[in-house]
């Protein structure tokens, strides 16, 4: 009985030190696997893209000023009371209509004046004239002197100046007599009319308000066709060109764009504000679109497609000069790259890269030549390694470079979404974790 308690309790023993033998060996091989996954998560992954062609179209929204194809303030050019005005706002007038008339006394009487003077003078060149001409047939006789006769003709001659003078000076006042009709210099509409029966209005300026400034009488807009003022950024200045055009959208018509094409431009900057003043015309027969008015301008403009663009947030600003990573043999490369055009999301890179290279997405600030990296399946529809057609590049605002677009990941299981990274690697654990064990 006793022999047959110690060998359960030998068994008892050995049971005891089996589990603890299993335990020690089971932790320490969780430490080893423990130690092999910290080493593996301090590797960085990163994320592998290619450099895409450039966009076939530039698009950039900015504000624009309409303006009527042509438009005229029209003021007084004689001193007067408004008799009657006859065209009033938005009134359609061809060139030359009447708008109003001025009453003018003292040009009247000026007028009158001034051709009583012509009648004058008139009969006194025709009186020298006369004179003239008899003392000129005496000439050949002893009745007269030669001196005499050259002073009638000097007479007449002078008699003829003083006719010119005053022939120029009715044509003066005649021309501040028609002035007192107030006519449309071209075919358009009544923008504005400034003026009532019975105001006084001034030859110097126009009409006088209730400041005591001088105002036009009428405007007069031909819109027909509108002009379209944009101030062009510099950065967006060097497509600048008449193949460039524009979609108008205006606030009050919702959902409706006007299609505007290249006209002009000032081929200068304004120092203050470093953009360049472009100019669009369209065409407005119906009236639709009124002068001075605010619109937004989608300007479409052909961009290079063969110069590549990258993210950038893929570039790294070093002293060294604007690097990107690329990884060779799971190591990473810095490359001095030169950049061109900074699109807001992407920027275009002129040299020092080339359409195979594979480069990181998302860089660290610490990354340095030589770093172990791993590479990781990319978030999908983030880089497509060949796009049917490169994609217009909208300019955005400073807010949107720090937003990077992304969709949830791809099903691990499914294989296809692999084949579309351009050869990224599914990066899977060296050893399963304690949780998965037990």
């Amino acid at each position: 009985m006793r022999g047959k308690g110690r060998v359960w309790l030998y068994g008892l023993l050995a049971v005891l030190v089996g589990l603890v033998v299993i335990g020690l060996l089971q932790r320490a091989w969780h430490h080893a696997a423990l130690e092999r996954e910290a080493a593996d998560e301090a590797i960085t992954r990163v994320v592998l893209i290619k450099p895409q062609p450039g966009p076939a179209t530039r698009e950039v929204d900015l504000p624009a000023n309409l303006a009527a194809w042509y438009e005229a303030p029209i003021y007084a050019q004689v001193s007067g009371y408004v008799k009657m005005w006859y065209k009033d706002y938005g009134a359609h007038v061809k060139r030359g209509d009447l708008l109003a008339e001025v009453s003018t006394p003292s040009i009247d009487a000026q007028y009158a004046a001034a051709k009583a003077h012509y009648e004058v003078i008139n009969a006194r060149y025709k009186l020298a004239l006369i004179t003239t001409q008899r003392w000129t047939a005496l000439r050949s006789t002893q009745a007269v002197s030669r001196q005499e006769v050259d002073v009638q003709a000097a007479n007449a001659a002078a008699q003829r100046a003083e006719l010119d003078a005053a022939a120029h000076e009715v044509e003066r006042v005649e021309a501040l007599e028609n002035f007192k009709r107030i006519v449309a210099p071209f075919d358009g509409i009544v923008t504005s009319r400034l003026v009532n029966v019975g105001d006084y209005v001034n030859a110097t300026g126009g009409n006088m308000s209730a400041r005591g400034a001088m105002a036009e009488l009428f405007s007069v807009a031909d819109v027909h066709k509108i002009r379209v003022f944009v101030s062009v950024p510099q950065d967006f200045a060097s497509v600048i060109s008449p193949k460039i055009s524009a979609d108008l959208s205006v606030p009050q018509y919702p959902g409706r764009s006007f299609k505007a094409r290249f006209l002009a431009t000032a081929n200068a900057f304004n120092a203050a504000t470093r953009t360049v003043t472009t100019e669009l015309v369209l065409d407005n027969p119906d009236g639709l679109l009124w002068p001075n008015s605010y619109a937004t301008a989608h300007i479409h403009a052909p961009g290079d497609t063969n110069i590549l663009i990258v993210p950038t947030n893929a570039l790294i600003f070093r002293a060294q000069g604007m690097q990107v990573a690329k990884v060779v043999h799971n190591h990473i490369t810095l490359l001095n790259v030169q950049a061109g055009t900074n699109y807001g999301m992407t920027t275009q890179i002129l040299s020092g890269l080339s359409a195979e290279d594979e480069i990181v997405a998302n860089p660290t600030a610490d990354m340095l030549d030589g770093d172990e990296v791993k590479v990781v399946t990319p978030t999908r529809g983030y880089n497509d390694h060949k796009p049917k057609e490169a994609p217009a590049v909208k300019n955005v605002t400073s807010n949107d470079l720090r937003r990077v677009g992304a969709m949830p990941p791809p099903d691990e299981n499914n294989t296809d979404d692999a084949d579309k990274t351009g050869g990224a690697v599914h990066d899977k654990p060296a050893v399963p974790s304690q949780q998965e064990q037990h």
